[in-house]
């Protein structure tokens, strides 16, 4: 994941916080992040839909795109 995604996720609780080894350098509870992984894999395998690619409206394809 990008670095901005994790510090979003980490300011809404979303993800483990980071620690502060240094100024510049940060790290994560490796047990915190395998227990937030196994928490998606299973929210996962729980039953959440995929999006219903029928309701997608269809966008309007331009003429002369590709053409030379």
């Amino acid at each position: 994941m990008a670095e901005t995604t994790i510090y979003e996720m980490e300011r809404r609780g979303e993800f483990p916080r980071r620690l502060n080894l240094t100024p510049r350098c940060v790290v994560w509870d490796l047990a915190e992040v395998v227990a937030w992984i196994e928490k998606r894999k299973q929210a996962f395998r729980g039953g959440i839909s995929k999006p219903d690619v029928h309701l997608r409206k269809p966008r309007p394809v331009r003429a002369g795109l590709g053409e030379e």
